[in-house]
């Protein structure tokens, strides 16, 4: 039985982590097909990937440009292609399928550069393009009913925000025989050349600025900051103060040098009435407190989650769902908005929750604000 979308694909190769978590996710789907890519730079590798999903040879490409040029020329080329490749190359990639007519979806964060990122929002939205951006963590069930119960005032008017994102990845950097050389720093994010100016603050902090303005619809109005690089050529830590449009503030720490955390995204607000508290490590649960009364953990899947966030649960209760369903959730919400624009049809504000185009610029200014503080002896900076 025929998909109804087909996509293509740029990076992801056999070996590449987050390729294969962007396949996965879409296969949650099943109105979506892989029938193109360029996979790798290296021929053997990009062969050895088409060949695994099946891929004709004259839809597996050793140039993104001549993919975009030859899908777009197709009766039934890709309604829409996925960008998994290193942060320099995504402007690029973006702006060539955006200007052939196809529908984008790119890891974060988006770019270098605010006016590259302006430019894509421009050119998507000119030529009325979906452009989704892999914010992953706002996929989760317990997310998003965490943003229903905040908007229907369960915790009251919001008074203060806290979030980190902390790893442990790069602790073996800060020993004495590592310090300061390059030796062991082979992973690309922590090239200059590929990761642009931050490492720590473009990786995970973005996700950090990009889920609490998720959940709360607070916008930063200026933000101070400090780095930590430690020697190295790129951030490594970072501790973050920021004000939003309304006057509230909030805190947020990043770190790829703090010892026992994995993947520790975690993010807490503060209201009037309440409180709600959501960990990355224990996504199925959210905590909320509400005022004067006892903590309760709420877990997804049951009975008494009221909020119509909820139906995005895939499993009953105490089976753990994770990151592979973070990512699909979004590309449910991509598939459906791309299949009734490509129907005539006007998506629902249901169907575009997904990070879309906006949401990497937002990121881009924010990791531009942050470095750009700390470089200034940690002065107040404007987005």
């Amino acid at each position: 039985m025929a998909k109804e979308l087909k996509y293509g694909m740029v990076g992801g190769s056999l070996r590449a982590f987050i390729g294969d978590v962007h396949r996965k996710a879409i296969g949650f789907d099943t109105r979506a097909e892989l029938v193109a890519g360029c996979f790798s730079t290296r021929e053997e590798l990009n062969r050895e990937t088409a060949e695994a999903y099946g891929l004709t040879p004259e839809r597996t490409y050793s140039d993104y440009r001549q993919m975009a040029v030859a899908e777009a020329a197709k009766p039934d080329g890709i309604d829409f292609v996925c960008v998994t490749t290193p942060n320099d190359t995504h402007y690029d990639i973006c702006k060539t399928f955006l200007e052939a007519g196809i529908h984008v979806v790119c890891d974060k964060p988006l770019c270098f550069e605010v006016e590259q990122a302006e430019t894509l929002v421009r050119i998507s939205e000119e030529k009325g393009l979906v452009f989704g951006v892999t914010y992953t963590y706002t996929g989760y069930t317990m997310v998003k009913v965490a943003k229903e119960m905040i908007a229907t005032g369960k915790i009251g008017d919001i008074v203060s925000v806290n979030a980190e994102y902390v790893q442990e990845w790069l602790l073996d950097e800060l020993s004495p025989e590592n310090k300061g050389s390059d030796k062991n720093l082979s992973v690309w994010r922590t090239d200059p050349a590929k990761s642009g100016i931050s490492n720590c603050v473009g990786d995970i902090g973005t996700h950090m600025e990009n889920m609490v303005t998720y959940l709360t619809g607070l916008k930063i109005k200026r933000l101070v900051a400090t780095t930590n690089a430690y020697g190295y050529a790129l951030d490594l830590n970072a501790n973050i103060l920021v004000e939003y449009e309304n006057g509230i503030n909030g805190g947020y720490w990043c770190s790829q040098v703090a010892a026992g955390k994995l993947n520790g995204l975690a993010v807490r607000i503060y209201g009037t009435e309440g409180a709600l508290e959501w960990e990355q490590h224990f996504p199925d649960y959210l905590k909320y407190t509400p005022r004067n009364q006892a903590t309760q953990t709420l877990s997804r899947g049951t009975g008494y989650i009221s909020e119509h966030a909820g139906s995005f649960s895939r499993l009953p209760s105490g089976h753990p769902e994770g990151l592979f369903i973070g990512f699909a959730n979004i590309y449910r919400n991509i598939i459906t908005t791309i299949l009734k624009k490509k129907a005539g049809e006007t998506p629902t504000a249901e169907d575009l929750d997904f990070p879309s185009v906006r949401e990497g610029l937002a990121g881009v200014k924010f990791v531009h604000a942050v470095i750009g503080s700390a470089a200034a002896d940690s002065k107040w900076v404007s987005l």
